[in-house]
């Protein structure tokens, strides 16, 4: 690839162009129904949580925020379950995912989430480590705990670049 193939500018997250990678979460459009005497609107199973033979867990992650234009060179991928980013503040973050091609990761896209919005992963999707744009990275994730390595690392022979 040249040097003009390594940047990567990121589109905003929707679920149509989100669709290869995973789920996007978010409260848009009317609720599936509406809960608590009428105080909540429920929006019903928008995530595919699968977690093959272990079980679903909630962690709670602390990243430190980068900024753009932002280089990286390495994703990962969870072959045994799917992993979901919950932010625990209204701050956007940068969300990177590639194609599988046989085994190894294709070129990146990027997309900015929008407040409110959360992703998950499928499962074996590659995809770039938890990134923030802003303090507090503090962020949600539900993904599979049990037996087996569940962590795939790949390492790009040259970095790609993230700019708007």
């Amino acid at each position: 690839m040249s040097g003009s193939d390594r940047h990567i500018t990121p589109r905003p997250l929707t679920a149509e162009a989100f669709a290869p990678f995973g789920d996007v979460l978010e409260c848009e459009g009317d609720p599936d129904m509406i809960i608590n005497q009428g105080m909540c609107g429920r929006f019903h199973d928008l995530a595919k949580l699968d977690f093959g033979e272990g079980r679903a867990g909630i962690s709670l992650f602390n990243a430190i925020p980068r900024e753009l234009p932002y280089t990286f060179d390495l994703v990962e991928r969870h072959p045994l379950g799917s992993q979901a980013f919950v932010p625990m503040s209204e701050h956007p973050f940068l969300v990177i995912v590639a194609h599988d091609l046989g085994n190894t990761p294709g070129k990146p896209h990027a997309f900015f989430t929008k407040s409110g919005q959360c992703i998950n992963f499928h499962r074996g999707i590659w995809h770039g480590v938890l990134t923030p744009l802003h303090a507090p990275g503090m962020f949600a994730v539900i993904d599979r705990i049990g037996d087996g390595n569940n962590l795939e690392e790949y390492q790009f022979g040259e970095p790609f670049v993230v700019q708007p």
